[in-house]
């Protein structure tokens, strides 16, 4: 019985010898890191970072290590120091920090939120611009989205998860 059922190449004669040219090493193999950095006209490598609301837009270009962050600087606009070490570990890490500009603009979200996606941006955007640093990047955790977000109110409860108080009498 099993014997019987017609086989593809049965069914569709033009598709007798495509099985056997199809190499399937080729399709094991994992993927290679591309050779060829993605910039514009420029000279820069844009990314686009997210974190909670916020979302970042970021380019990359040659320079002398400046980060602006819409139109300031990133020590006027992230005044607590946590925030910016934050934005700063993709370039310690990859060592790259006095070499890169980077102009992002920023929106949504608080200023937490804000960070995290400037980090998420700056780090992707690295990746666009010299691609074999993306192993030491996805390793240290910059690449990943992080996405954790506020959960939403529920009807019949205080806030998300808090509910009314309860009343004995």
């Amino acid at each position: 019985m099993a014997g019987d059922a017609p086989t593809l190449a049965d069914v569709v004669p033009e598709l007798a010898g495509v099985a056997s040219d199809v190499d399937v090493s080729a399709v094991t193999e994992a993927p290679a890191i591309p050779s060829e950095p993605k910039l514009d006209a420029s000279g820069r490598a844009y990314a686009t970072g997210k974190r909670k609301d916020a979302v970042a837009r970021v380019w990359v270009k040659p320079g002398s290590g400046k980060i602006t962050v819409n139109g300031k600087e990133m020590d006027t606009y992230f005044a607590r120091q946590v925030l910016r070490m934050l934005i700063r570990q993709p370039f310690e890490l990859t060592s790259r920090g006095s070499e890169l500009d980077v102009d992002c603009s920023v929106s949504g979200g608080g200023l937490s939120g804000q960070a995290g996606a400037v980090r998420h941006g700056i780090s992707r955007a690295l990746v666009n611009y010299e691609p074999s640093l993306r192993p030491i990047l996805k390793k240290g955790g910059f690449l990943t989205r992080d996405a954790r977000v506020v959960e939403r109110k529920k009807y019949g409860r205080h806030k998300a998860r808090r509910s009314h108080q309860f009343s004995k009498r």
